[in-house]
């Protein structure tokens, strides 16, 4: 990347994606589950990816993983909740972060840290025409935020937290 100011990879709420007829396939399908995850949920990239390879016919071409998601998201994604379509560790995406950081907290997604001393930090260094230090702004709570993509929300699947397999978050993993 160049420091150019590439406005694409910082989504904003009023981006307007191109016309449907312009968008991929594969960018259509992310754009739609972007659409599914319910507010105060969250989805990784690769979370995205799973489920849309899940969902593709068999033998079907077109489907991707997580940097393909990542980059349909950076260059189209600003007319959907796409602050729902986070990294796996659960960082704010860097340079909107608090855009982020507000939708979270009104849709009440769970994050780690103080949301309140980190909100204040980041605005006034935000003011000055500065990202927030890294330190100073929470992270997504992923184990409470995770969406497995099947339940109405509360990210229970069978009566229990489940996330999708083999990522590394799910229960299975905790000790």
């Amino acid at each position: 990347m160049s420091g150019t100011g590439n406005t694409a990879r910082q989504p904003a709420d009023d981006d307007t994606p191109p016309a449907a007829a312009e968008l991929p396939a594969f960018a259509e399908r992310v754009l739609g589950v972007a659409e599914l995850i319910p507010p105060g949920r969250v989805m990784t990239y690769g979370d995205v990816a799973e489920w849309l390879a899940g969902e593709a016919p068999p033998g079907t071409a077109g489907t991707g993983g997580p940097r393909q998601v990542g980059r349909v998201m950076a260059l189209y994604g600003g007319a959907v909740p796409w602050w729902r379509v986070v990294r796996a560790d659960g960082a704010l995406l860097p340079g909107s972060e608090l855009r982020a950081l507000a939708h979270y907290r009104d849709e009440g997604t769970p994050l780690r840290g103080t949301a309140q001393a980190a909100t204040k930090t980041a605005r006034s260094a935000g003011a000055k025409g500065r990202g927030a230090p890294a330190g100073h702004i929470p992270r997504l709570d992923m184990r409470r935020a995770r969406w497995d993509g099947q339940s109405a929300g509360d990210g229970r699947r069978d009566g229990a937290e489940d996330a999708p397999p083999g990522d590394g978050h799910g229960p299975e993993a905790q000790p």
